[in-house]
């Protein structure tokens, strides 16, 4: 006897979009827990900017998480700073009311939270897994939360759902540091352009901005000394950098919000067992090149949920692992492509505008381009 058929480790937005999801297709909810070290009030207030492709939409509508509070990008402008050449993808050319969503990871995991309470499915929020033990028949977690006792609870199939920093995680079969940082933070202009977001190449990585409420998101790729040279300014001396770097497409930037940074790098390869599988960011950690991290967690999910409503088993988690093999590799081929070519001083880089230059103009190849940043490989 298990406590419940299915535990997904990490209540974020891709674990809860795997458990609504597994409702929805039949899973009886009180046969599955979502374990969360964070209480949900906490996680809604998470302020962290996220992208969310078109593709991505659709799986929260499908459980009904959508609309939540977002800025549609309607057109991506793709450029190479000092070079010639550039890339327009727009909405129109693919009879689409969006290209994608900028939004907020505590608006997602509030939607998510308030459909999954509807569902019924159960929730223990603080509870951090301290251990595990797998049999030929189940898995047993051992549990503790803050200032509670720590328990033990068996399920058939265990879902790790947590993923963490680079830097932080546990190192997976392909891992490489792109001796990068990326600077976040939220800018403002004196001619924002509405609904366009940016992906501008610099010598040193990309530099995009996508927009969001009044201003725009900001992730600034650099290498780690040149990044800790960013932190260390002061505002005025930060937006003159910036605008120096991006050029004058959007006027002056006016405003900054706080400055924060982190490591990049490429941390992925399927991981888990007979009863335990990954997702999201807990099996793949990719570079922000290409904005596809959340995206491919939530791929993620939705094979998952097609696999599991057959059954928690060992043959489901090998037929997920079987039908998400060539998305899974294609995107990460992909974006760590883009971050070693693209993002560092490559002997490749001169061709970049000319490649964005052809790409512009061959409708295709701009369509496939498109296709594979809203739905993956299908």
């Amino acid at each position: 006897m298990t406590d419940y058929d299915i535990a997904i480790c990490g209540a974020g937005p891709a674990g809860m979009a795997l458990a609504a999801l597994l409702v929805q297709r039949g899973v009886d909810p009180a046969r599955m827990v979502l374990l969360d070290a964070k209480p949900l009030e906490q996680a809604t207030q998470d302020p962290r900017t996220l992208a969310l492709s078109y593709g991505s939409r659709e799986i929260l509508e499908q459980v009904g998480a959508w609309p939540i509070p977002a800025t549609a990008i309607h057109e991506i402008h793709v450029s190479r700073r000092g070079q010639f050449g550039r890339s327009m993808i727009t909405r129109d050319e693919h009879k689409l009311p969006a290209l994608g969503y900028v939004t907020r990871y505590g608006a997602i995991v509030a939607a998510l939270g308030q459909v999954c309470a509807r569902l019924g499915i159960a929730a223990l929020r603080p509870a951090r897994v301290r251990g595990s033990d797998e049999t030929a028949d189940s898995v047993t977690l051992h549990l503790d939360g803050d200032g509670q006792a720590a328990r033990v609870l068996r399920a058939a199939v265990v879902v790790q759902a947590e993923g963490g920093l680079f830097g932080e995680q546990a190192a997976k079969a392909e891992q490489r540091d792109y001796r990068q940082s990326a600077i976040i933070a939220q800018v403002r202009t004196s001619a924002p352009i509405a609904h366009r977001a940016y992906e501008r190449f610099t010598s040193e990585g990309p530099l995009a901005l996508l927009p969001q409420d009044d201003g725009y998101s900001l992730v600034w790729c650099a290498r780690p000394d040149t990044a800790q040279q960013l932190l260390a300014l002061d505002d005025a001396a930060f937006l003159a950098r910036l605008g120096a770097t991006f050029g004058e497409r959007l006027g002056k930037f006016t405003h900054s919000s706080r400055r924060l940074a982190f490591p990049l790098g490429l941390n992925a390869g399927v991981t888990g067992s007979a009863r335990s599988v990954a997702i999201g960011n807990a099996a793949q950690t990719l570079h922000p090149v290409a904005g596809q991290g959340l995206n491919l967690g939530l791929r993620d999910a939705a094979e998952l949920a097609r696999a599991l409503a057959r059954g928690a088993t060992p043959q489901a988690l090998q037929h997920y692992a079987a039908q998400r093999r060539q998305d899974r590799q294609l995107t990460v081929r992909l974006t760590d492509t883009m971050a070693r070519i693209f993002a560092n001083e490559s002997a490749l880089q001169p061709l970049l505008g000319l490649g964005l230059a052809a790409i512009d103009v061959a409708a295709p190849a701009r369509a496939v381009l498109a296709e594979l940043m809203m739905y993956g490989r299908r």
